[in-house]
């Protein structure tokens, strides 16, 4: 799945959650966020870990 960086940043603004905050809510290590959030391509499982910390669809994510 691509993911749009542009779209990510904005959820993440949107949250008002700090980088810790949103990986605890993801289940993972704020270094494994970062690689999950800055990478091109992710699997399914890791977009739903991303869109569920934000608060969002997963389709919300999608590059366009």
């Amino acid at each position: 799945m691509k993911l749009s960086k542009l779209k990510i940043d904005i959820a993440i603004a949107n949250s008002g959650y700090s980088m810790q905050e949103l990986a605890k809510r993801a289940g993972v290590s704020r270094q494994r966020w970062n690689v999950l959030t800055n990478q091109k391509e992710t699997r399914p499982v890791s977009a739903g870990k991303i869109a569920r910390a934000l608060g969002v669809d997963v389709t919300e994510l999608l590059e366009d």
